[in-house]
């Protein structure tokens, strides 16, 4: 039985992928901090800082075949670079986490040759901070897997991915969306976003991408984007969220909007980039590669609405969330009774 490691992955795809691989009859090791537990005698969580090159290190004295990274490398040069040649060298197939948030928007429609903020932004203080933005760190990841003298990997960029306890709207993520959702309150949006087009896809679709690559020869070197065609303005997406979970949204000027989202105090450039550098961008994506290779269909894949429907149908009423509001509540709340 060949063996995969799975580096993070607890998360809105890796809770998809475990399963997956399990079907398709692999042993699996995740790594994350949570302590999980496993009654499948095929699959091993292991509770440890994958981030750590001495745990990364006993990790693959298990030899495994495949490895997957969900790892977030910012400074990548001094975290990923470390770690390259030994994740390279000690399986047969590394299969890297990018984001689709590295394309530079420059086209109509998006495929794996558009150009990368990285080589094509004239903005010098964006790309002064590759060590902590996140579209620039993960290119900067890829420009150094491409360095390497092995090439037993694959690139991938997925688009958003909505899933068990991940749903997005703008740059708002679910702390803040469902739980004013659920609550009746009102959440504010970016009016220059609303007609701007969205690609979201379902975790379960993208799992299945993923796990069809894994140990795939015709994949190694290779680039794909890892996500649904079809595409949505923002302003469908909320109402969406309306008809599904009665979502109440105004609209206000991006500037107001991100100094809520800052939580009143002074807006963050990686928020302003966020937005700018990949919300306002129509992320149109031609998914016509990793369909090719893995032999599904557009068609089979979950339509946006059908698939918000599932997974807040599936949420707990009770939910302790990965991510803090930052005073982001507070700042909205603030907001809309001023504007009484």
């Amino acid at each position: 039985m060949k063996k995969i490691l799975v580096l993070g992955g607890t998360g809105a795809m890796g809770v998809y992928l475990t399963p997956e691989l399990l079907d398709m009859g692999y042993a699996v090791d995740v790594v994350s901090l949570d302590n999980i537990d496993s009654d499948n005698p095929n699959l091993r969580y292991i509770t440890a800082n994958a981030l750590d090159n001495g745990v990364l290190a006993e990790l693959l004295k298990n030899e495994y075949d495949g490895i997957i990274d969900f790892l977030i490398y910012d400074d990548p040069e001094n975290s990923f670079a470390p770690r390259r040649d030994m994740l390279l060298e000690n399986t047969s197939h590394y299969i890297f986490l990018s984001s689709y948030r590295v394309y530079a928007g420059a086209d109509k429609i998006t495929t794996e040759e558009s150009p990368r903020l990285l080589d094509v932004s004239e903005d010098k203080q964006f790309l002064d901070s590759y060590k902590t933005e996140y579209s620039l760190y993960k290119a900067v990841g890829e420009n150094l897997l491409r360095q390497a003298e092995k090439s037993n990997y694959t690139i991938v960029r997925p688009a958003i991915t909505y899933s068990k306890r991940r749903f997005q709207l703008t740059i708002l993520e679910a702390q803040i969306l469902v739980e004013r959702m659920r609550s009746g309150k009102t959440v504010v949006l970016p009016e220059q976003a609303m007609a701007v087009q969205g690609t979201m896809s379902w975790a379960g679709d993208v799992a299945k991408m993923l796990a069809r690559l894994v140990l795939n020869k015709d994949a190694f070197g290779e680039v794909y984007t890892v996500s649904t065609a079809e595409h949505r303005s923002w302003g469908e997406i909320a109402e969406y969220y309306r008809k599904i979970g009665n979502l109440k949204y105004i609209t206000v000027d991006k500037e107001e909007f991100l100094q809520i989202m800052s939580g009143g105090n002074g807006v963050w450039n990686g928020l302003r980039w966020q937005l700018e550098y990949d919300r306002l961008f129509d992320r149109v994506m031609d998914n016509s590669k990793i369909l090719d290779i893995t032999g599904m269909k557009q068609s089979e894949l979950m339509p946006l609405y059908e698939g918000l429907r599932l997974e807040l149908s599936r949420l707990p009423q009770k939910v302790c969330w990965q991510w803090r509001d930052n005073g982001v509540n507070a700042a909205m709340d603030r907001f809309l009774s001023e504007r009484k």
